[in-house]
């Protein structure tokens, strides 16, 4: 992987952050979560910036914290100047827990719980993304109840194909997500929407969906959503000011990736709104942007200790890690793929084309197929690149392995984010 931040030393050791990364393992153990603090800093600060230059400050940049949540993350965007959005209680509560400002939160999530919906309230949740009628329902009974008015956006589905896997694309009609524009449905939302007197109805939401290479789905989705307002203004009068564009910009997995640089996209969004705007005559809305993997995914690095390694011959090579589907289920989920390195002998040639097998009692307990890596065997370190997104947030305690700590690296200081669970933690819980 070719990032500022990796580098081998004299020893052939990876270094990450600045890092030896053999030493980072001897220390915290294996597996271990590594994160690269200043990296995430200087990527939200890109963001904050971009908003700044290319739209005149005119939104709000909010982390999405569903890849990678812990409190430590929320007091890092806290302190950073932007927002964030949740997906649950949990990672509501986790921000709350980290002295997060409900007003700068987005909740999200396609089947709220009354529960949910009440807690948002009492937080003081600046927007909630209202995802159904039911939702709207709901919403409207307990603000009632409480004597508030709720601030929500509706999620829109706005019929856009973006190039990503079918489990990770959000955006078309046929989804679990939001209204769908083409149907008429979204109209009748907000019309049901305007309709509750305790609804502040702010505006519009969508995300289409995840690892997002081009710029062009982005504007188009720009571009239907202003048209949709406007048809809104239209039909109902009512003007809106909000519109949220979601997330999903990519990184780089492998080499084969090619990210566009994320200033990038605030400045062709933006472009395309002030345009669009002219045209519809509609005034330049309120901009909310939800970039989660792209502000941590390429931050983060997972160590893993190999143990076996079995030799079918003329089949395949198969390294054993101590971590697998455990701590990074992506493989098994959708094929993800990553690059790896051996990170005692990081400046070795990758001679071995091996299977990245986990310990769990799964055949699909796999990082990878066919890896390449230095010729290795028990003992030395493995590193997995650009694990900050999706891994942590995902891990399970699947045949009771305890979950991996997270190690924060910020200018030459290392420190405890999430400390690593105990066998006593796993039947906390336990009658």
């Amino acid at each position: 992987m070719h990032q500022d931040n990796i580098s081998i030393n004299n020893r052939g050791h990876l270094v990450f952050a600045g890092f030896d990364t053999v030493e980072l393992a001897r220390e915290y153990g294996t597996p271990l979560y590594v994160m690269d603090e200043r990296m995430i800093r200087d990527t939200i600060a890109m963001y904050r910036v971009s908003m700044e230059n290319y739209y005149q400050g005119r939104g709000l940049v909010c982390y999405a914290s569903k890849a990678f949540s812990c409190k430590h993350i929320y007091r890092v965007c806290r302190e950073e100047g932007i927002g964030a959005d949740a997906v649950s209680m949990g990672e509501l509560y986790t921000a709350m827990e980290a002295g997060f400002d409900p007003a700068l939160i987005c909740y999200h999530g396609n089947n709220k719980t009354p529960a949910e919906l009440e807690y948002a309230l009492d937080c003081g949740v600046g927007r909630i993304v209202a995802d159904s009628f039911r939702e709207l329902d709901l919403l409207e009974e307990i603000a009632a109840r409480k004597g508030r008015k709720a601030g929500i956006l509706l999620r829109l589905c706005p019929g856009i194909e973006a190039h990503t896997h079918d489990f990770i694309r959000t955006g078309g009609i046929d989804s679990k997500f939001g209204f769908a524009i083409e149907l008429g449905i979204a109209l009748e939302a907000v019309e049901h929407a305007l309709s509750k007197p305790h609804l502040e109805l702010r505006g519009v939401h969508a995300h289409i969906g995840s690892q997002i290479f081009q710029l062009e789905p982005f504007r188009r989705e720009a571009e239907v959503l202003m048209g949709f307002l406007a048809e809104v203004r239209a039909k109902t009068g009512a003007v809106l000011s909000d519109l949220n564009l979601g997330g999903g910009f990519g990184i780089r997995y492998t080499q084969a990736d090619d990210p566009v640089p994320y200033g990038q996209y605030m400045e062709a969004v933006t472009q395309t709104l002030k345009e669009t705007c002219a045209g519809l005559d509609y005034p330049l809305p309120f901009v909310i942007m939800e970039p989660g993997r792209s502000i941590v995914g390429a931050a983060g690095i997972t160590l893993y200790e190999i143990g076996n390694r079995r030799e079918i011959p003329g089949v395949r090579t198969y390294l054993s890690v101590d971590g697998g589907m455990t701590d990074n289920i992506r493989y098994a989920l959708y094929g993800a793929e990553y690059t790896f390195t051996v990170a005692n002998r990081a400046g070795g040639d990758k001679t071995l084309t091996a299977a990245i097998a986990g310990r769990c009692c799964e055949s699909g307990d796999l990082l990878a197929k066919e890896a390449r890596v230095q010729q290795c065997g028990p003992g030395d370190i493995l590193a997995v690149f650009s694990t900050g997104a999706y891994n942590y947030s995902m891990a399970s305690n699947y045949n009771r392995v305890p979950r991996p700590p997270v190690v924060m690296l910020l200018d030459g200081t290392a420190h405890l984010a999430v400390r690593r669970e105990s066998l006593a933690d796993l039947v906390r819980n336990d009658l």
